[in-house]
């Protein structure tokens, strides 16, 4: 059950003066996991084979979208399989060397925070390996070699991941159990509904009837007694990095260091200071009040149900605020993912509502004001101050803040000769600049400011029809636009009508 609001709280509030966040967690996760602790099995699907062979040497996590070790619910499930069996336990990650739009930016903040993953493991006498390739190949030759009986994953609601995970299942022999566990979701996926929800109204009430069961504490990954007969060699990050075949002008950021370590003291310094301010601040662009861990929870390398757990601590000084993190980080993400599972066409107009797809359609041939290139986008070059600066900060930091990604991609809606092109442009420059891309956030995102998903109609107007309208005007009168444009120097430039 969740932790009630009682004198537990008092408890760990007393603590988290004379400890760190880091060994705060250890302590719960090692009282909540004493021996015997139960796995709730809604957690995890099983694919193929639910028996485990005899002949089995080994059990495999493959790790793809869920990144760390602790607070992994696919790891403990995989853990739990090779204690059962007393088999020893492979972690594999498989590394392409291109991946959608993805960039060195990406690729270094995940290889680093996968180094985390490989010394942690080793310290749990877990080997951990790099596969450099396509799973359907290098994965199914590990589960081969090493007679794995049990290849267990994390969920992903993405077409590529799904795909993936179709390929492998094809791929391995047929007596090997695949299991799939929901490691990003407080609540699985599937549990929360099992259709397209419309809306945040009508997802909300079905998983927050289900956070008594599913917002527990983790118990930890323990040390594996059950060693592999061969040594595991160190990877060579390296030459796994010299193999990426990947843009390298996009450069990795600063302020963000990868890891687990490092998202568990950025989700410190929220609950310690900005989380006061969330509540009534969250939408102002001037104010520090976001949690900033959108990058962390996007490579998997935080868990949201870790961050939900300490947030709702503060709930007794911090009640409001709390009460927006929960919808934010459990309500609204996994709306996101309910989309992307059950939708198809998530990243395409044909993804929208029949509302939203008729009105799109009827004023696709208004009148546009200005027309902006994909390059003149990317390079912030418009005549509206606070979109290149909005842009600007996504292109210098790798992130840009929420209210201003609703302007942003809004405005290129209105700055693009289609909807067609204007979805495509907005998903390219956000998979393209920031830290999040390619996230099932970014996607619906995407699709609530441009086809109107989640969303309601709104009262006419040309080149949006029906959608949701937002403006300059607006913005200012919401925060000051003047300072958040002198912060990342934002600057107006002439139009130049594009050559016919």
């Amino acid at each position: 059950m969740a932790e009630p609001a009682s004198k537990k709280q008092k408890k760990d509030d007393s603590l988290s003066q004379s400890q760190s966040i880091h060994q705060q967690v250890e302590e719960r996760r090692k009282e909540f996991g004493k021996p015997g602790w139960k796995f709730n099995k809604k957690r995890v699907k099983v694919l193929t084979a639910e028996e485990i062979p005899d002949k089995a040497k080994s059990v495999v996590y493959w790790m793809s979208r869920d990144q760390r070790v602790q607070d992994n619910w696919a790891f403990l499930f995989a853990q739990k399989l090779a204690l059962k069996f007393k088999l020893p336990l492979h972690v594999c990650f498989c590394l392409v060397p291109k991946f959608l739009d993805a960039t060195i930016r990406h690729y270094g903040f995940m290889m680093k925070g996968l180094q985390e993953v490989e010394k942690e493991c080793s310290q749990l006498g877990i080997n951990f390996h790099l596969l450099v390739g396509p799973a359907s190949n290098t994965l199914v030759q590990f589960a081969k070699d090493h007679q794995t009986g049990a290849v267990v994953t994390d969920f992903s609601p993405l077409r590529v991941p799904r795909q993936w995970l179709d390929e492998v299942i094809k791929a391995l022999p047929k007596d090997v159990s695949v299991c799939q566990v929901d490691a990003h979701n407080v609540v699985p996926c599937w549990v929360a509904s099992e259709k397209q929800e419309y809306g945040a109204r009508t997802i909300r009430r079905k998983i927050m009837d289900r956070l008594p069961e599913y917002l527990t504490e983790f118990p930890a990954v323990v040390r594996h007694p059950h060693p592999a007969q061969q040594a595991v060699k160190p990877v060579d990050w390296a030459a796994a990095e010299a193999s990426l075949q990947v843009d390298r002008s996009v450069t990795e950021v600063q302020w963000a260091r990868p890891g687990t370590a490092a998202a568990l003291s950025q989700l410190s310094e929220f609950c310690s200071g900005r989380l006061r301010l969330f509540a009534d601040k969250r939408n102002d662009p001037t104010v520090a009040a976001l949690s900033n861990l959108s990058p962390w929870l996007h490579f998997g390398q935080l868990s949201a149900q870790r961050a939900v757990l300490e947030v709702r601590r503060l709930r007794s000084r911090h009640s409001k605020a709390v009460e927006a993190f929960v919808e934010e980080a459990v309500v609204r993400r996994e709306l996101a993912d309910n989309f992307c599972f059950y939708q198809p066409h998530y990243d395409s107009v044909q993804g929208a509502y029949g509302w939203a797809a008729e009105t799109l359609k009827v004023h696709s041939k208004d009148k546009r004001e200005y027309l902006y290139s994909r390059e003149q986008l990317a390079e912030a070059q418009t005549h509206d101050d606070l979109w290149n600066a909005a842009q600007l900060q996504l292109v210098k930091e790798g992130k840009m803040h929420g209210f201003l990604r609703m302007y942003w991609a809004k405005k290129v809606l209105e700055w693009t000769r289609s909807p067609e092109e204007a979805l495509a442009t907005a998903i390219y420059l956000n998979d393209r600049f920031s830290l999040d891309g390619r996230d099932p956030n970014g996607y619906v995102g995407c699709m609530w400011s441009i086809c109107g998903i989640h969303d309601q109609g709104w009262a006419e107007r040309p080149v949006f029809g029906k959608i949701r309208y937002m403006n300059y005007q607006g913005c200012k009168r919401k925060f000051n636009v003047d300072a958040f444009v002198a912060r990342y120097g934002g600057k107006k430039h002439k139009y130049v009508p594009p050559k016919e």
